[in-house]
């Protein structure tokens, strides 16, 4: 689709950007891709986003985006509406109105071209991801409260998991996203009292030690828990 110009731009129009996350050797990840909009933004970086096409959804135009741009393919993620970014001047070609996403996705769910960096798309640790374009470090950041609040209280952070983990794996997974040491101790007991987590018949053996249980989250759906 044809990117309007400045002088176009008479009234508001509709954009979609994406945070998107993974969680990579117990460090969040952050989606980015090229920017190249001179004179404002010339060779910088930012979210997967762009306008939305008249005849599209907002989440139409989010899969096409992550597809076209971040190379992922949207059908692979977890994707919840995150919030509505309208300041006037956040576009400084015209008035944009973006409708921001959260997404998440398990590493290992990615396919060895989705996990490679490119000169167009690549990941990178949240605690790098600065000086984004247009106003994307205030997307970044509102993604990141967001995804770092609702991984205390529900289920979320399994949408960063594989298919089966180990406690310890589970516990690292946590710490990486809410940037909080845990008791490894307490943390084992109360998750699963829970009741979220089923236990797998089979264990993992790692190196000298004992071999680890395997588990899974009992369900897909995003539930409201009191986790952490």
């Amino acid at each position: 689709m044809k990117q309007p110009s400045q002088k176009d731009l008479h009234f508001a129009v509709l954009a979609t950007d994406v945070a998107l996350f993974s969680v990579r050797d117990n460090m969040l990840l952050v989606r980015l891709v090229s920017v190249n909009r001179p004179p404002y933004f010339p060779n910088t970086q930012g979210l997967p986003g762009g306008l939305i096409d008249p005849k599209e959804t907002a989440e139409e135009a989010v899969a096409r985006h992550l597809e076209t741009k971040a190379g992922v393919a949207a059908s692979t993620l977890y994707i919840e509406q995150l919030y509505t970014f309208s300041t006037v001047n956040r576009d400084p070609r015209g008035r944009v109105v973006a409708v921001a996403y959260l997404a998440l996705v398990p590493w290992e769910q990615l396919s060895a071209k989705q996990q490679a960096n490119t000169k167009d798309a690549w990941w990178a640790p949240v605690s790098e991801a600065r000086k984004l374009a247009y106003d994307h470090d205030e997307i970044l950041a509102v993604a990141l409260a967001r995804l770092r609040s609702r991984a205390t209280y529900t289920t979320l952070i399994g949408r960063l998991m594989p298919k089966e983990f180990t406690l310890t794996e589970l516990e690292h997974v946590y710490e990486s996203v809410i940037k909080t040491k845990l008791d490894k101790r307490n943390f084992r007991k109360k998750i699963l009292k829970l009741d979220i987590l089923s236990e797998l018949p089979r264990k993992r053996a790692s190196g000298p030690h004992r071999p680890a249980q395997l588990y899974r989250f009992s369900s897909e759906k995003v539930r409201d828990i009191e986790v952490l």
